[in-house]
């Protein structure tokens, strides 16, 4: 694989993080340049494992892994942003995007998205492993755009959340429902 090729995977890999990020970005009270980078290790140290467990997984289950793993996304994004779009209607304004008050998201939460928006890297991983490729070198790579780009998505969510009020998790949730649909609309009728 030609390193433009491991570019464009790992900028592709990252877009459902960077959207992700962006909406917790723009939930969070003014978060500041260590939510962040913080924000972008958890979904750029999930997104550097999926595909080494999707090869992991590839090497000995790559049929089954293929055919559900569009679903496991869609629910689990389903799931989060779901939650999002309710509490944005019917919960405690002090509670936004499962922060914690002081402009942090609470780990368990961004955990659980960052899981929810890298399957579709478990599934590369796991179509990587019929393919000659370092997948260490691969792998770090989406790691460390992912980083960049979830980083980026937190800040330019700050300056949007303003703009966007109470409506910012509401729409941050609906994102997420979006995102999961996309990869379900995508892996089942093939666009």
């Amino acid at each position: 694989m030609t390193i433009a090729t491991a570019l464009i995977l790992a900028f592709s890999l990252s877009m459902d993080s960077f959207a992700a990020a962006l909406g917790t970005g723009a939930c969070l009270r003014r978060p500041g340049l260590w939510e962040a980078f913080r924000v972008g290790a958890c979904f750029g140290g999930v997104q550097l494992a999926m595909p080494a467990i999707g090869f992991a997984l590839g090497l000995t289950f790559a049929t089954f892994v293929q055919e559900v793993d569009h679903w496991i996304a869609f629910l689990l994004l389903l799931g989060v942003g779901g939650k999002m779009v309710w509490e944005s209607l019917f919960g405690d304004e002090e509670d936004e995007a499962g922060g914690d008050g002081d402009g942090r998201t609470a780990l368990g939460a961004l955990l659980f998205t960052a899981v929810a928006t890298s399957i579709d890297a478990a599934a590369v991983g796991v179509s990587l492993a019929v393919v000659d490729v370092d997948i260490v070198s691969i792998c770090l790579l989406i790691g460390v755009v992912t980083f960049g780009m979830a980083s980026g998505g937190v800040l330019m969510g700050r300056a949007a959340g303003p703009l966007l009020g109470q409506r910012a998790e509401l729409i941050g949730g609906l994102g997420l429902i979006a995102i999961g649909t996309k990869i379900l609309v995508e892996h089942t009728l093939g666009f």
